[in-house]
Parts: C-alpha cells; sequence; structure tokens
C-alpha cells in the first residue's frame, strides 16, 4: 500500500526561492501528492506525528529538477554520430537515421529509456519535441513522470507526417486526448526557422493563442542559421520570428547561443523564455550563449539537455555545473550565474517557462510533491560547507537516491547502488536498448 500521508526529514531542505534560503535539519510533510509544510524537525505537529517518515539525515532535499528542451526517444541515438557540427550532424547522419527507423515504437522505447535515466537523475518534468507524441505519453504516464509535450511542426515530410497541416492536426488531436491529464501539458514545437515557412509560423501563432497554447522551438543556435536566414529573408530569424508573431511570454526558445544584446532586450520586452542546453552547444561546437547578459536584461532563463544524440547524456547536473561555469568565463566574472541561481534555473525557472510555476519548481506548501533527495555524505562529497554550492559543482546523478512525483517514489537507488524504478524493471530496459543497437547497427556503420 502507497502512503499518501509521510514525512521526509533531510539534512538540508533546499526550498529554491528569491531569499536563496536553505533550511537546515527540517522536514517536509507531504499529503495526498501535495506539500502540506515545511518544518524544523523537532517540531512536527501532532496531527501528523503518526505520519511515516522517510529518513534522509545525510541528503539535501530538492524540488524535482525540470527539463527545459529534451528530444526523449533520441535516447536511442546516443552515440550514434558524433564529432560533427550541427547542419552536417543533421543532414548526413540523424535525418536519414530518423527516415528509416522513426516509428510508435521507437519513440516509445527511445522515451521510456530517457524517463528511466531523467528519474535516475532527479528529472521530474521534461519539456519535449519529437515525432509520434502520443508515443511518448504513453512511456511518460507509464514512468510516472510529468512532461511538457511539443506538438512539432515541420514542412517535409516524415514518417510521422507529409505536410505542416498534417503535423498540426496530429498534434491537436493527441492534445484533445489528453488535455485533462494532470501530468500532462502541451506546446506547440515548430522545429526552427529554417524547417518551417511564414504561413507555418503564422498559422501556429493563431492556434496558440486560440487554445492556449505555447510554442517551442529552435531559435539562433548556430551562425550558419542566421546567415541563412539573412540571404533568404533579409533579417535574422528573431526579427522575422517576431514579426511573424511567434515571440510572446508563452514563447520557450532553446539555444540562443547567438543573440545580440538588442535581442536580449527584445526577449525581455516580450517576456520569453530561454532553454539554455550548455553541453550540446558545446559538443556541435555551436557556440557559448550569453547567459549572464540574458539574465541581467531580465530574461527567465532554464536549463535543457537537448536530446541524447547531441550530448549524449540527459543529465541535468552536468548542465548546471557547465551553465554555471561558461557563464564566468563567457561574462569574465566569477560572479556571474552563482551556485544557487544555477539551481533555480534547473527547477523553478523551468517551471515558470512552461507556466507551471504555481505547481512545480520549489518547495512550497501546497505546490505537488515533486522532490528529490541527494546524499551528500559520499567520501567524494566531503567536507561539505555549502549544499548547494556542492549540489551545482561537485555532486552528481549518481547521488540521487530518491525521486518522487506528487508524493509517489518513482525511483530510488538501493543501498547496494542498484537502481529501482516503479512500473519499470531494469532488465527491461537493457533489453530495449540492445534490442534497438542491433537494429540501428547496421545504419550507423553506413553513417560514417
Amino acid at each position: 500500500m502507497v502512503d499518501t500521508q509521510f514525512i521526509i526529514k533531510a539534512r538540508w531542505v533546499i526550498p529554491v526561492d528569491a531569499n536563496h534560503t536553505i533550511l537546515e535539519q527540517h522536514a517536509v510533510l507531504i499529503d495526498a501528492g501535495q506539500i502540506k509544510a515545511i518544518v524544523p524537525k523537532a517540531e512536527i505537529p501532532a496531527w501528523a506525528a503518526d505520519w511515516p517518515v522517510v529518513d534522509c539525515a545525510q541528503h539535501a532535499l530538492i524540488p524535482g529538477l525540470i527539463n527545459l528542451h529534451a528530444h526523449s526517444s533520441m535516447n536511442l541515438l546516443k552515440g550514434y554520430a558524433d564529432d560533427y557540427a550541427l547542419m552536417p550532424w543533421l543532414n548526413q547522419h540523424i535525418w536519414p537515421a530518423e527516415k528509416r527507423w522513426v516509428s510508435k515504437g521507437f519513440v516509445h522505447d527511445g522515451s521510456l529509456l530517457a524517463c528511466a535515466e531523467m528519474l535516475s537523475g532527479g528529472v521530474t518534468t521534461f519539456n519535449d519535441m519529437y515525432f509520434f507524441p502520443q508515443a511518448t505519453i504513453e512511456a511518460v504516464k507509464r514512468a510516472g513522470m510529468r512532461a511538457h509535450i511539443g506538438l512539432t511542426v515541420m514542412e517535409f515530410p516524415t514518417n510521422y507526417a507529409a505536410s505542416a497541416n498534417e503535423y498540426i492536426r496530429l498534434g491537436t488531436e493527441v492534445r484533445d486526448q489528453y488535455k485533462s491529464d494532470p501530468h500532462i501539458s502541451f506546446s506547440f514545437a515548430p522545429h526552427a526557422p529554417y524547417t518551417v515557412s511564414d504561413p507555418t509560423f503564422e498559422q501556429i501563432a493563431t492556434l496558440s493563442e486560440q487554445l492556449n497554447l505555447g510554442i517551442h522551438t529552435h531559435l539562433h543556435e548556430t551562425q550558419a542559421e542566421i546567415q541563412q536566414s539573412l540571404e533568404q529573408f533579409s533579417v535574422r530569424p528573431l526579427q522575422r520570428l517576431l514579426a511573424l508573431g511567434v515571440i510572446g511570454p508563452s514563447t520557450i526558445l532553446a539555444h540562443g547561443v547567438h543573440l545580440e544584446t538588442n535581442e536580449l532586450e527584445t526577449l525581455s520586452m516580450q517576456g520569453a523564455h530561454l532553454a539554455h542546453c550548455p553541453s550540446s552547444n558545446l559538443k556541435l561546437a555551436s557556440g557559448i550563449a550569453p547567459v549572464a547578459a540574458a539574465l541581467r536584461a531580465g530574461i527567465n532563463v532554464g536549463l535543457g539537455t537537448d536530446g541524447a544524440a547531441s550530448n549524449n547524456r540527459i543529465d541535468m547536473w552536468q548542465e548546471m555545473r557547465t551553465a554555471a561555469l561558461l557563464a564566468k568565463v563567457a561574462d569574465q566574472n566569477a560572479e556571474a550565474v552563482p551556485a544557487y541561481q544555477a539551481l533555480a534555473m534547473a527547477t523553478l525557472h523551468g517551471a515558470r517557462a512552461m507556466g507551471l510555476q504555481d505547481k512545480l519548481g520549489s518547495i512550497e506548501a501546497g505546490k505537488q510533491a515533486d522532490l528529490v533527495a541527494v546524499k551528500l555524505d559520499d567520501l567524494n562529497s566531503l567536507p561539505c560547507f555549502d549544499p548547494v554550492s556542492h549540489l551545482v559543482y561537485v555532486a552528481g546523478r549518481e547521488q540521487v537516491t530518491h525521486t518522487w512525483v506528487d508524493g509517489q517514489l518513482r525511483y530510488q537507488r538501493t543501498e547496494d547502488h542498484q537502481s529501482w524504478f516503479a512500473g519499470m524493471a531494469t532488465e527491461e530496459l537493457r533489453s530495449i536498448a540492445l534490442q534497438w543497437q542491433l537494429k540501428l547497427q547496421e545504419s550507423i556503420v553506413k553513417a560514417y
């Protein structure tokens, strides 16, 4: 029987708030999937005195991490084509592989593997963009996570759809089917300025307003993208999308590597959000995004992993550390993006970008109990003077011991360092990965 009322006692509780609060020796009381109260361990109220206790005596308890830009099912293409720039990587390797292999089964299995990887690293919610969204949702439901599903739109045909109108039709049908699901939310996901036409962008902007859905797209990822836009449209991509009505307070822009000062000011005025993907940007040699400048401009910046095909880890701990370090060197300022800011980017900022800040992203009474326990007494983590500093600069996903979604334990690292998932057996996940490896092996050889 699953306890609907219980207490997590932790060495530290990190609420993630504007005051950069760190609560020592506190407990979080959970009732029916929601956070009921946060109190000192010694002051458990009488009405909760008999509730079961999860003892996290050497842990930091943090909000569930939020991956603000992912292509989850591309987990099956992890390591498929490495060490290429973005456009050769897409044109010569990824798009041909997708043409041959992408199907409902591919998307479901890849997403299930991604969900397991994310849960084991403390990710409770991710913002996705890929084909066959219903297959991703089915995997998410089995894993017990949350997902903000991007309804992908392109001009060219794929195994999923033949035209922009068909992408839109199929996507809205899935949205209609799951729009009441508390763990699933949606946005339109026109892939990028170089794969979507002006009329389609305008149609999406109109539908977005009519259906109250956000927009999630790639923007200014590479210099080549900008040059192509200048040659084809005589304007930079952001200026084009702004004129088409795409940019606004419910827009999430992935990457934003090559944004100029005036463009940051424009995004701030429009209330748009950035999904910063530092590891993918580095691996594809796309560049270093001006994150410190974006934050100074008042832009809400969250963190994403991008797909495992271009990272190759769906690891938000790596993204937090890399984002903080890159911002310091890019801004030539050691105080740029301090540790608490990086943690907020991986939690509350992501929730805000998806319009879910009232439910997720921080540890507050009334919010959903999406929580992560991180063990900080391993030898490699000692001594620990500042738990938030350790979370960003020292800890890794292997130190996540518990991941809860709606107060339900979805992942646990056992005492013998084995992974346990609710609803998913590790041997089944391993078998899925190996089966797809065998299928893809022939084409990976041809890709090189």
